[in-house]
């Protein structure tokens, strides 16, 4: 398995960091890695409890949580407002949390489920951004999107609301890295491919799984610490300080844009 906790990249130290959707995954991935570099960090979760108390536990005196449904409109602000609270700032904020919530055909799908999947991946990530915005000004800080694979391949079988949210993402992503450039804010977003995580264990049948793992050049699906190294590149000023606006593709050569 990578380990990322040997190397030290010291402009992390310190530094305050959202990590939402943190509990499982390439979250909770991200929320060791940060804190192993000494940075504070809020691991945001909704329903996995047992696991976020889990993650907690391996670091208590650098990780806290915040529970928050972030389907719900001012769900992602009040989660915001919260770690903000129990930070005293933010430096970082990492919008990890969104997921399938189901593999659905566009023309069977309901209303509901519609709002429920754009709330959580798209509105979630404009309202979380947009609160964060404040403390992330007086930081100079950055914001890190979760895009995917998804967002230009269009996605797989009865993902399509999937991959246009995260093309919302990346387009996001993009577009308020221009907007934000002035207050010293950088923007940028890493868009896995298939990675073996507890949304595919969900989600994904395995004759599915078999078959995108076949359309991998690398011949399997990646781990979420193979994520990791993308985020703390963007995350560090010194490593990525004249970048803001790009989407780094982290797909063992899915998808070479």
């Amino acid at each position: 398995m990578p380990n990322v906790e040997h190397i030290r990249i010291g402009d992390l130290n310190g530094t305050k960091v959202l990590v939402t959707g943190g509990s499982t995954g390439i979250g909770a991935a991200l929320v060791r890695a940060f804190a192993a570099q000494g940075a504070r960090v809020v691991a945001h979760y909704h329903e996995s409890e047992a696991a976020a108390q889990a993650l907690r536990a391996e670091c208590p005196e650098r990780i806290e949580l915040v529970r928050g449904d972030l389907s719900e409109p001012d769900g992602a602000s009040g989660v915001v407002a919260a770690a903000a609270d129990v930070l005293g700032g933010l430096d970082g904020l990492v919008n990890n949390a969104g997921g399938m919530l189901g593999r659905i055909k566009s023309t069977e799908m309901s209303q509901a489920h519609f709002d429920r999947v754009i709330n959580l991946n798209a509105r979630s990530v404009w309202e979380a951004t947009s609160a964060a915005y404040p403390f992330l000004k007086t930081s100079r800080g950055y914001v890190i999107n979760t895009s995917s694979v998804a967002a230009r391949s269009g996605g797989g079988a009865g993902a399509v609301l999937y991959a246009a949210t995260k093309s919302f993402v990346s387009s996001i992503t993009r577009g308020q890295a221009k907007e934000f450039v002035q207050d010293g804010i950088r923007v940028n977003a890493v868009a896995p491919g298939l990675i073996q995580t507890p949304f595919h264990d969900r989600y994904t049948p395995p004759d599915v799984m078999a078959l995108q793992t076949a359309s991998v050049p690398m011949g399997r699906a990646g781990l979420p610490e193979e994520c990791v190294g993308a985020f703390l590149f963007l995350a560090s000023p010194t490593l990525s300080g004249y970048i803001t606006g790009q989407i780094i593709e982290v797909n063992g050569g899915q998808l070479m844009p």
